[in-house]
């Protein structure tokens, strides 16, 4: 029998589940006839695309009990300097010590030698959409999941080709998708997941057609059915959507407090949640002992989110001084992405243009607050819904260039961002040290052939910069 995962199986027929209420019974009707039209078939597609991935997999994921990484200049994560001619040891998934002194190498161990290349921590992206990212909107929603996971699949291997180790997913179907990652099935990036993005009806992440509005009962519209937004309008919906995301092994949870870019009938001006129902939202994250990270634009919209206690605020290119001001004064983080011209957002299209150019204009008036006002910045990519877009995931990084030095650009993609995955608390999906280099931290780094302290610009072509990737303690690549 086709395993549908453990994401959907409460609401297919036959699976030994005794509840009988009517809107269970009316949602797995709906999945049943999903998945009679396409969704079997696709999920078949994708099982057989990702066979491909896990073949390459095989062949160059190499893995051994005990690394050496001898004649390394060290960037370890939060230096200003490299550290010159430095030997990383690494036994199974953990950076085991770091030596300094030419000791000989273990017998058991395999050697890379650096040859006096940069060593430093994978890099992490605090906002990026692991099955979105390279699936443009209109085949997401035809909604063939067969077509949307092969893509994933296989944009997954290429995230991790260029040098990210770890996303952090703002928004996605990705519970299963992170398990065939972390269970060596198909290559890519940890995962920190949010799952459903929660949202108000007419808010952004709520792109029901036409003919799915008005909403008929407990009817999930399709995006709902995929996993990739959660719609909800008053406080049990909301309690009870994020409640599931957390059950199905969320990091942190993503509300969409205000509108965006990419879903055309929510400007960015409007603010969905109330005061009260967001705070209702950091209080049930917080039982679970993690937090809440708002979407939001607008300077009422992010102030509305402070004020009911969220703990990071992702965008916020149209806030005012004073707003920036409140974040500071709050200790809150703040998630931002540097787009700056519509090579940053080509996907857009109709309402999006115009919107994506007032991100352009926001931009770096964001990062002067930033500096002025000493906010706990992370930096993400966010790219949505474009295979051409998703490359420019390391220029997004190097855009930072115009407001920081290359080590404090560095610092943010690795040490930085891994500060701001930690706020997952007991949600953490992984029990260990992110983004720097150091003894009993995650094995998760990369050998470069060049200086970025020098020439930030090297992580914009990682096919040839990277030398080796490794993740989890496995050498992804080694050209060396």
């Amino acid at each position: 029998m086709f395993r549908l995962g453990m994401k959907y199986q409460h609401l297919v027929h036959g699976v030994g589940c005794g509840c009988s209420s009517p809107m269970l019974l009316h949602a797995s009707r709906r999945l049943d006839e999903f998945s009679r039209r396409s969704f079997l078939r696709g999920a078949g597609a994708a099982a057989i695309a990702a066979a491909t991935p896990v073949a390459s997999f095989a062949q160059t994921a190499e893995v051994d009990a005990k690394v050496l990484f001898t004649r390394a200049r060290l960037f370890d994560g939060k230096s200003d300097a490299l550290q010159p001619n430095v030997q990383i040891l690494v036994e199974g998934n953990r950076i085991a010590s770091i030596d300094t002194t030419n000791s000989a190498p273990p017998a058991d161990a395999t050697v890379i030698d650096c040859e006096d290349r940069v060593l430093m921590p994978g890099l992490i992206d605090a906002h990026w959409h692991a099955v979105f990212a390279a699936v443009p909107l209109p085949v997401l929603m035809a909604g063939d999941p067969g077509i949307i996971f092969a893509t994933s699949t296989a944009e997954a291997e290429r995230t991790l080709m260029r040098g990210f180790t770890t996303v952090r997913d703002l928004g996605g179907p990705v519970f299963s998708f992170k398990q065939a990652i972390d269970s060596g099935i198909i290559p890519g990036p940890r995962i920190f997941p949010s799952g459903a993005m929660i949202t108000t009806s007419g808010g952004h992440g709520d792109l029901r057609m036409p003919s799915e509005i008005p909403r008929n009962g407990d009817q999930l519209s399709h995006g709902e059915l995929l996993g990739g937004a959660a719609i909800v309008d008053d406080a049990g919906a909301l309690q009870l959507r994020i409640r599931e995301q957390l059950l199905q092994g969320a990091s942190q949870i993503k509300v969409m407090a205000g509108g965006g870019v990419s879903s055309p009938r929510s400007p960015l001006d409007m603010t969905t949640f109330s005061e009260d129902e967001l705070r209702t939202a950091v209080n049930v994250a917080r039982d679970w002992n993690t937090y809440v990270t708002v979407h939001a634009y607008a300077s009422n919209t992010v102030q509305r989110a402070l004020v009911a206690g969220v703990t990071c605020v992702e965008h916020a290119h149209l806030m005012d001084e004073e707003t920036a001001r409140m974040i500071a004064d709050k200790g809150v983080w703040l998630s931002m992405q540097p787009f700056l011209t519509m090579e940053d957002a080509a996907s857009q299209t109709g309402p999006g243009v115009e919107r994506a150019q007032q991100l352009f204009v926001g931009t770096p008036r964001v990062y002067e607050f930033v500096k002025k006002y000493g906010i706990k910045t992370a930096w993400g990519s966010d790219v949505l819904f474009s295979p051409e877009l998703t490359p420019r995931q390391n220029i997004m990084l190097t855009h930072l260039s115009r407001w920081y030095t290359n080590a404090e650009i560095l610092r943010i993609a690795t040490s930085v961002n891994a500060e701001l995955l930690a706020l997952s608390n007991l949600r953490t999906p992984y029990e260990g040290k992110l983004g720097v280099i150091e003894a009993g931290a995650f094995a998760d780094l990369l050998v470069l052939n060049g200086n970025p302290l020098d020439n930030i610009r090297l992580i914009e072509e990682p096919e040839t910069s990277l030398a080796v990737i490794m993740k989890d303690g496995r050498v992804h690549k080694n050209a060396l």
